[in-house]
């Protein structure tokens, strides 16, 4: 193993600088993850931009958390995985132990832990991750797509969140936001047999979503109030079952919550900037019987199940994938992102 490697520090406010650093060494129950592939997301250019994260990060660190690689070294104790082995790690551990975790609901877990510094050519892997949200990567499954897993995990938490047996088999979904979150779910949903209908102001991604399964697809402007025109795309114009916003702006969760017919379930799925309110339609929720609800993050089951569904060649997971860079050009694929140049870009660790 290498005894330095090249790591994005993320310093401030879109200020990167990739460094030479020390390798590091596992400790008791852990191990180091040569990394092969990380990719990007949406979370990690809100981080890159703010120059920090209120729950995951402090500045200065490396950063970046959706990753798969190989086992370069283990820590004494560790006998689940061995040296060379292929694996995907969560970003996150639950404690396995508070009343949210008892409950299956990990994602709330009072002592969760953040793991970030993919984009790197290792990272240190501590013991409650390697325990509990660390997984071999199944035969055939390359790294770029495999590191997919985290956010998938997070989309079939949000699917699970949108009781879709409840309104029966090819449901109309109506999913606002084409960015990666919300092509996933277009994939997810796809795959399970639902009808989605996704809307979004760019026509590349839009094609995206068709590709991976979109009932419909409609071109929408920036900044809400486009309600009746997705409305219209639905059965009979009364609204679909369920709405999902993945795209984190408050005007776009109006519409939302606006496209859904009586009885309906909305999922506020996309995460606003602190401090962020909208006014709500009481009558409407009231009276219409609406479900809705905040979902964040993902559970180890999701992460277990996205990673299997990622296995299979016929979920086309990879058409999210736009470019390759190595760490050292780390902020360049994050401002192809900010760009919409690209939808994900894989960091190649190359260790």
């Amino acid at each position: 193993m290498a005894r330095t490697m090249k790591g994005a520090m993320l310093l401030g406010p879109e200020e990167i600088e990739v460094r030479d650093l020390p390798v590091p060494e596992p400790d008791d129950g852990e191990i180091i993850l040569a990394v092969e592939a990380a990719t990007t997301c949406g979370t990690d250019v809100k981080v890159f931009k703010r120059g920090g994260h209120p729950r995951m990060l402090k500045v200065p660190t490396l950063f970046g958390h959706e990753m798969a690689g190989r086992v370069a070294a283990r820590g004494k104790g560790v006998t689940k995985f061995t040296e060379g082995a292929a694996v995907v790690v969560a970003n996150s551990a639950p404690c396995g132990e508070c009343d949210y975790c008892k409950r299956g609901r990990e994602n709330l877990c009072t002592d969760l832990q953040y793991l970030n510094g993919a984009f790197a050519e290792y990272v240190r892997v501590p013991a409650r991750f390697v325990d509990r949200n660390t997984y071999k990567i199944p035969a055939g499954l390359e790294f770029g797509k495999a590191a997919l897993t985290e956010p998938l995990a997070c989309v079939l938490h949000g699917m699970d969140a949108c009781e879709l047996d409840k309104y029966g088999p090819g449901t109309e979904v109506v999913l606002f936001g084409a960015g990666p979150i919300g092509l996933l779910f277009v994939g997810a949903l796809a795959r399970a047999g639902h009808k989605v209908i996704l809307a979004d102001p760019n026509p590349p991604r839009l094609a995206v979503g068709k590709e991976l399964g979109a009932w419909k697809t409609v071109q929408i402007e920036r900044g809400g109030g486009q309600a009746e025109k997705v409305k219209a795309m639905t059965s009979g114009g009364d609204g679909a079952w369920v709405g999902v916003d993945a795209s984190g702006v408050p005007e776009v969760w109006l519409d939302a919550i606006s496209v859904v017919r009586p009885g309906g379930l909305v999922n506020l799925f996309g995460g606003c900037a602190p401090g962020t309110s909208i006014p709500l339609d009481t009558h409407a929720v009231h009276y219409s019987e609406l479900t809705i609800k905040g979902v964040y993050h993902h559970r180890p089951d999701t992460i277990r199940r996205a990673l299997e569904m990622l296995a299979d060649p016929d979920f086309r997971a990879d058409l999210l994938l736009s470019a390759e860079m190595p760490v050292a050009e780390t902020e360049a694929a994050l401002r192809a992102m900010i760009a919409k140049d690209a939808l994900k870009v894989v960091i190649r660790g190359g260790a």
